[in-house]
């Protein structure tokens, strides 16, 4: 039968590209008269623009920006025609700084905006900025000085705690830089900029920020948000990637669904029709999958088109209900088969296991 492998990536371990081959590795061990279509897959995060390429191909072009604190770091703008894609993660990630070495009050996304720049200048009519996976949480405000926007007073290109003072924000450069390009935003967070469920928040702690801070780092973004456009702050969207999603809005991005145009750009919905099976995956397959997480995107395609889907994951930390209420008919965690040692010391072979033990179950 033909199966259709469209992963996420497994954050830390498996970029979406290494873990579709590793499950397709295993499966065709077990069942090697299947045909197997590897289709990698993105929300937004990180590996983006790398599924992207791959699904498009079009041109890379190497840009040296800064990474979150200021140190220089390579970064991609893809051209496809006049569009460019950008992934936040590659400038200003979660990932570019050991745990150890988080400061995110001091976090700048300065990075993203000369990656922005960058496509520009290159020609891009219209650029796609996937967010996710970002260490920062300024709201985006050194993005926006990266395109020109000016303070009188504070600082826009020293993360959160360059907000605390700042005063007389004034984006008309920003506005005029981007003038005459359209802007979309892929991510699939729907948070605000500020409050209960804002970027300081929901996803401060994620990025190092404890919890006696949280307010105090709140307060500085909505600072920000009252010099530039308050009204904005509460728009959903705005708070991807610690408030990125408030800059890119604030110049006039639209938000689209990450998996969705990522899903489209692939030609899923193709792929999937007439398959005997779709299998998914991420690293912690849980119930937040249903925040636009890619297994969930990738259930919902395999449902328009009644094939059944199945998820492999590090981790399962949802029940068989909450799981078909994702429209997942099983899955299957790494951790279970090989223990979390090996998870993390092999984790394609350890996926490949997986894969082929799956297949004794799933294949026709």
């Amino acid at each position: 039968m033909r199966v259709v492998i469209a992963p996420d990536k497994f954050a830390g371990t498996l970029s979406a590209v290494e873990a579709a081959a590793a499950i397709a590795d295993g499966w065709s061990r077990r069942a090697p008269g299947d045909e197997l279509v590897q289709v990698p897959m993105s929300d937004g995060g990180p590996g983006f623009v790398d599924v992207l390429h791959a699904a498009l191909g079009g041109e890379l072009q190497a840009v040296t920006v800064d990474d979150p604190y200021g140190a220089p770091v390579p970064a991609a703008v893809l051209r496809v025609g006049d569009t460019a894609y950008l992934e936040c993660a590659q400038a200003v990630g979660l990932h570019l700084t050991p745990p150890a070495e988080r400061r995110p009050e001091d976090g700048s996304t300065r990075g993203l905006g000369q990656l922005l720049a960058a496509a520009i200048e290159g020609g891009a009519r219209r650029v796609v900025v996937g967010l996710g996976g970002s260490a920062t949480n300024d709201a985006g405000a050194g993005l926006l000085a990266a395109l020109g926007a000016t303070a009188g007073s504070g600082s826009l290109v020293e993360g959160a705690g360059g907000l605390a003072e700042v005063a007389d924000v004034d984006v008309s450069s920003a506005l005029a830089a981007v003038e005459g390009v359209e802007l979309v935003v892929a991510s699939d967070v729907d948070n605000p900029l500020l409050g209960i469920t804002g970027a300081t928040k929901i996803f401060g702690p994620q990025k190092g920020l404890p919890d006696e801070r949280l307010v105090t780092v709140d307060a500085w973004l909505q600072r920000f948000a009252e010099q530039t456009d308050r009204k904005l702050a509460a728009r959903k969207g705005t708070g991807a990637a610690g408030g990125l999603g408030f800059a890119l809005q604030l110049l006039g991005a639209e938000q689209t669904s990450g998996v969705v145009l990522v899903a489209e750009a692939v030609g899923l919905a193709d792929l999937v029709r007439g398959a005997g099976l779709v299998l998914t995956g991420e690293g912690a397959f849980d119930f937040q999958s249903r925040s636009g997480k890619v297994p969930y995107g990738v259930a919902e395609v395999a449902a328009s088109a009644t094939v059944p889907c199945v998820a492999l994951a590090g981790q399962v930390l949802v029940g068989s209900r909450e799981m078909r209420a994702l429209g997942v008919e099983s899955a299957y965690a790494i951790v279970d088969l090989v223990g979390e040692e090996r998870a993390f010391a092999a984790p394609a072979e350890a996926l490949a296991e997986l894969a082929e033990r799956t297949a004794r179950t799933w294949s026709r």
